[in-house]
């Protein structure tokens, strides 16, 4: 294992671990002791990295409060209060935001679907913005407090940079503001379609964010709303299940994907 501190290679393997079962090192170029976790965010906790993702990851894909994942913690003989819960989330969060981001750049496809939702921070509506393609990928989403041309141009200029190229085909409702943002940002060029019909398969894809949310009788601050919002959506369009050329995948398989995307995720998350 390379030093974190001084990226040296040659490090020597200590016998003792860390309290945590963690292996420790040390590095004759700086004279330094660490251990799997040094340089990491995960360095300064007192309970073990896949314990830690466990609760944030069921936090944002299970209808879970705070004090539900911690009795579930507590079934595995870890008391954690819900207090700490909610530090995890606000800590890691953006951590598998952006990790899953990285992982979807650039595959977007060539037909867009754009329409935003309402959400309930502080007690007022705001705007969810999201974004999908044909398939029913995710491109971006984005919580803004008001519904304007400027929210529309700052929305889909992140959704430019995500996708890294402009779609042929982009589908909205009739909002104005999204006429003129899309002349501004994507050009003349792009054939833009306002129909309510058309844009049905954007509206089911509201449910599941809207299904999450209503447990939680809405948010407290805008931050909060704005991050919880972010990682519930890739997390849930990185364990989606894609039908392949339009055929069922069996229930079996579906279990298999699932595993081995939570299996993959927590771990290169921990490294």
């Amino acid at each position: 294992m390379s030093c974190p501190h001084c990226l040296a290679a040659s490090t020597s393997k200590r016998k003792n671990r860390t309290g945590l079962g963690y292996r420790t090192f040390f590095c004759p170029g700086c004279g330094k002791r660490f251990n799997e976790r040094t340089g990491s965010p995960f360095n300064d906790l007192q309970f073990p990295t896949d314990i830690v993702l466990l609760a944030v990851l069921w936090r944002l894909r299970y209808k879970l409060s705070f004090r539900d994942v911690g009795e579930l913690l507590l079934q595995r003989g870890f008391e954690i209060s819900h207090e700490t819960i909610r530090v995890w989330e606000f800590r890691f969060a953006p951590l598998i935001s952006e990790n899953l981001r990285s992982k979807r750049r650039g595959k977007a496809g060539v037909s867009w679907y754009l329409d935003e939702t309402y959400i309930k921070v502080g007690g007022h509506w705001r705007y969810l913005y999201r974004a999908i393609d044909r398939d029913g990928n995710l491109l971006d989403s984005m919580l803004s407090e008001h519904r304007d041309k400027h929210a529309a141009r700052r929305f889909l200029r992140r959704l430019l940079d995500s996708a890294g190229q402009k779609p042929l085909r982009l589908t909205t409702d009739r909002h104005p503001a999204c006429t003129k943002a899309i002349r501004w940002i994507v050009g003349r060029k792009v054939l833009h379609r306002q129909n309510q019909y058309l844009n049905n398969r954007m509206e089911q894809s509201h449910r599941p964010i809207k299904q999450r949310y209503y447990p939680m009788l809405g948010f407290r601050n805008f931050e909060s709303a704005s991050r919880f919002c972010t990682a519930f959506d890739e997390l849930r369009n990185y364990l989606r299940v894609r039908p392949t050329h339009g055929k069922h995948v069996p229930a079996s398989h579906r279990r298999e994907l699932f595993t081995g995307r939570w299996s993959a995720l927590m771990t290169e998350l921990a490294a």
